[in-house]
């Protein structure tokens, strides 16, 4: 498998790491779209959303806690998660990831 992000996590691509551990990897976006613009990766290699098993509940989990803390370090106000799902939903690695951007004011609808 030639995974992009897959790659990332096993350090085969070197990215700055803003957080790691067994289950997680977090890095900067290459194409900030806020002032903090980070990606957040689970290890495992998991393509969409749309492809969670039964028992990655606990892993999804533990992105979101991750996504937090990074929001508390870079001291946001404020923030948004996005994961985007399929072609469609606007996902263009096919590694499931939590877009985290902050660092100023989110307007609805997205887009």
């Amino acid at each position: 498998m030639d995974c992009l992000f897959c790659r990332i996590a096993a350090g085969e691509i070197p990215v700055e790491k803003l957080y790691e551990d067994d289950d997680a990897v977090a890095f900067a976006d290459i194409h900030p779209q806020a002032p903090v613009h980070l990606l957040l990766i689970p290890r495992k290699h998991i393509a969409s959303l749309a492809h969670l098993s039964a028992g990655d509940e606990r892993l999804i989990g533990h992105l979101h806690v991750v996504a937090k803390k990074l929001a508390e370090e870079k001291a946001l106000d404020g923030f948004r998660t996005v994961m985007n799902t399929g072609a469609d939903g606007g996902q263009t690695v096919q590694h499931l990831h939590i877009h985290l951007l902050g660092g100023r004011p989110m307007h609805w609808p997205p887009g």
